[in-house]
């Protein structure tokens, strides 16, 4: 099987070059795969935390960690700011479980949703509450373990939404579902799909169903898509796991290397072992990258929204980077009423 020829990527950010590596700073220390990251209102951090929690870090010095304090071995991979200092919703990336928890500033853990369709939730990955507080929530793969749907050809993740109605798997079939953000604006819901290598979106009906589906960016040799945000131009930001690359996908299509960590050699690893069905844990476990450890989301912070902070699967900090362009105000900073719907889902 011919691997697609390298390209290096044109030398250019804003002013016609990339972002150099030179040019990040790290905040936060010994955090344990800090693989999401938001930013509130106040500008602080919160990051997922695999010893059982969620990361606040404050004026990005002060750190404090809430882990669980049911005994139960939570891995937080994406989670969801609530309102009213009410701590976050958590799904749980475990080996062979899933599911997404409600987690409060004391640490007191309860679930949030457990099964749908009268079926148990597998790994759950990411978990993200609206403009409206709908809540949706994506499942990358069905299989166990989830390194067996790292390939093109499978595609058997879904989305769940969570509203008034209750929970319901509203789209199938995707290709390692990943991130999930609505646009306020368009009303659509923007997806990644990992190991298909595309970002799509969905037209949301009045009743919540996601209906003609489009491929917005297809990805290329050694890009991975992750995480997403939107800026206020109407851009989309996108994290490549494996080439430590952030993309910007502007509203008319042009897409933006805006910095990249990568090595040619590890870039044609991973992908002979991808074009061939054969990853392995140690494709996605290894750095390739010379300082960046595996970038998995990105959100924009700082008073004028120009500071970008990075998570990632490696790593036990946080970097980041300023830029030219602001990103848009989050969902979480205003979000809906959360309790009564808290109520209708524990299950």
């Amino acid at each position: 099987m011919t691997i697609k020829k390298y390209l290096k990527p044109v030398e250019y950010n804003f002013e016609n070059k990339l972002i150099s590596l030179n040019e990040l700073n790290f905040v936060g220390k010994g955090l344990s795969r800090p693989e999401c990251v938001l930013v509130d209102s106040k500008g602080d951090l919160h990051i997922a935390d695999w010893r059982g929690g969620v990361t606040i870090i404050q004026n990005q010095f002060n750190l404090k960690t809430i882990v669980s304090k049911k005994d139960f071995n939570l891995k937080p991979n994406g989670i969801a700011i609530l309102k009213g200092n009410d701590g976050w919703l958590v799904t749980h990336l475990g080996d062979d479980d899933g599911g997404v928890f409600h987690l409060s500033m004391e640490g007191t853990l309860d679930p949030f949703l457990l099964e749908v369709d009268k079926t148990a939730l597998p790994p759950t990955n990411y978990v993200h509450i609206d403009h409206l507080g709908r809540t949706w929530i994506t499942v990358s793969t069905r299989l166990c373990p989830r390194i067996l749907a790292c390939r093109s050809d499978h595609a058997d993740g879904f989305i769940i939404l969570v509203d008034e109605k209750g929970p319901r798997i509203v789209a199938e079939n995707l290709g390692y579902t990943n991130e999930c953000i609505v646009d306020p604006l368009t009303n659509r819901l923007y997806l990644n799909e990992t190991f298909g290598r595309r970002l799509s979106f969905f037209d949301i009906e009045e009743n919540g169903s996601l209906s003609k589906k489009q491929t917005v960016c297809e990805f290329e040799f050694g890009e991975f898509p992750d995480g997403l945000t939107f800026d206020v131009e109407g851009g989309i930001w996108i994290t490549s796991i494996v080439s430590n690359r952030v993309i910007r996908i502007a509203p008319d299509g042009k897409r933006q290397i805006i910095l990249e960590d990568s090595n040619l050699s590890h870039l044609d690893w991973v992908e002979q072992a991808y074009l061939t069905s054969s990853l392995e844990r140690k494709h996605l476990d290894t750095v390739g990258g010379k300082i960046l450890k595996n970038i998995s989301s990105l959100a924009f912070g700082g008073k004028d929204m120009k500071t970008a902070f990075l998570g990632c699967l490696q790593g036990d900090s946080i970097a980041t980077f300023r830029t030219e362009i602001a990103g848009a105000r989050p969902a979480h900073w205003e979000p809906k009423a959360f309790k009564e719907l808290h109520s209708k889902c524990i299950n």
